[in-house]
């Protein structure tokens, strides 16, 4: 199994419906309290891609991917139009968006990730999927040069920055990202007749762990 870095149709994304599983343990007592656990440190989305197929031209591009994926073997991008920004709603990402760490005055690298909620219940969720040349980070308010101040993996979403920054100093970014997803299925029905009159297939899709 590989990862193409190559995105999903996003005309096709944006119809599609989906977002975020939880998957929760529950065991209830004699005495009818519950005991409440999980597994996931992490949720895991889930898409249906079919139900943005508005045309036969989308169909064979669902399918060229399709193919081109073999399937389920292969990882690919997929932009989640109800959160693919480190800003709220959707806007351009600004570089104090999300807090990736404090330096101590010797470490290089810092990983993306945004934060959901506050307090002790906020939830930081690893973003492994950032847009090229769509990240901006900075150091203490100051922001960086792309160029010659940082580095950014945008298979990892790992941030390498030139030079420590100094002890004490808050690191910050901005960014787009998608998500790691692959198919779900091996199989796809479609069926022209019913397709014309308004059916879509169902073709499940669903976030990787890279």
């Amino acid at each position: 199994m590989a990862f193409h870095e190559v995105r999903f149709p996003t005309d096709l994304s944006f119809g599609a419906m989906g977002g975020p599983e939880r998957r929760t343990e529950i065991v209830t007592l004699r005495n009818g309290f519950e005991e409440r656990n999980t597994p996931w440190a992490h949720s895991r989305r889930r898409y249906d891609a079919g139900l943005g197929l508005r045309s036969l031209v989308d169909v064979e591009a669902l399918i060229a991917f399709f193919e081109a994926r073999r399937g389920q073997l292969h990882g690919f991008r997929w932009k989640d139009w109800a959160d693919y920004s480190s800003a709220p709603g959707g806007e351009a990402p600004r570089v104090d968006d999300q807090a990736l760490g404090v330096s101590d005055g010797a470490r290089l690298s810092y990983s993306l990730c945004k934060t959901y909620g506050q307090g002790q219940s906020a939830y930081v969720r690893p973003i492994r999927k950032p847009v090229e040349s769509s990240v901006r980070v900075a150091v203490g308010g100051r922001e960086l040069d792309p160029v010659s101040e940082f580095f950014v993996d945008f298979e990892t979403g790992e941030v390498l920055l030139s030079e420590p920054a100094p002890a004490q100093s808050d690191i910050t970014a901005g960014f787009l990202f998608d998500v790691p997803v692959r198919f779900d299925t091996d199989r796809i029905d479609i069926s022209l007749p019913t397709f014309n009159a308004g059916q879509v297939p169902n073709v499940p899709v669903v976030e990787i762990r890279i």
